[in-house]
């Protein structure tokens, strides 16, 4: 199963927080990034986003039929985003549309182990497999791309 965790791209500093636009700088890393997954996935994926404004304007660039899912908005934890993505067990690539510090801490739990703040830039993807190798069970990590980079 692949899980491709993107943050939000960048939104407005205003209030209240779930109704943030996305900025001018932003749609066009929203729109740099969409074009990237659209040339770098193989067949159908699921998406799923939070609620907030700035997740669902991020989405839209990659596609308008998403699916919005209170569980990975602001404040999720890594069980909840694994929870909503149906990782591993899912049966296409999902694409989770959320925040920092949630994605960050899901992204430093499947690839470390262990709870950690690592950083995911606005914008960006954290693309992340599951595989088996020998009969255990292994995360790889595909690729991060930040927006500035495509």
């Amino acid at each position: 199963m692949d899980l491709i965790l993107w943050r939000h791209a960048e939104a407005e500093d205003s209030l209240p927080d779930h109704e943030r636009e996305l900025t001018a700088h932003g749609r066009q890393q929203a729109r740099r990034v969409a074009e990237w997954l659209h040339h770098s996935l193989q067949g159908p994926c699921r998406i799923i986003v939070s609620p907030a404004r700035r997740a669902q304007s991020t989405a839209l660039a990659y596609a308008p039929d998403f699916e919005t899912v209170p569980l990975v908005g602001v404040g999720a934890t890594p069980a909840q985003i694994l929870q909503a993505a149906h990782w591993p067990e899912a049966e296409m690539p999902t694409i989770v549309v959320g925040h920092q510090p949630s994605l960050g801490q899901t992204a430093a739990l499947l690839l470390s182990g262990k709870e950690d703040e690592w950083s995911v830039r606005k914008g960006a993807v954290w693309w992340l497999s599951r595989r088996e190798r020998r009969g255990l069970p292994q995360v790889v990590l595909r690729a991060v791309l930040n927006p500035d980079l495509v």
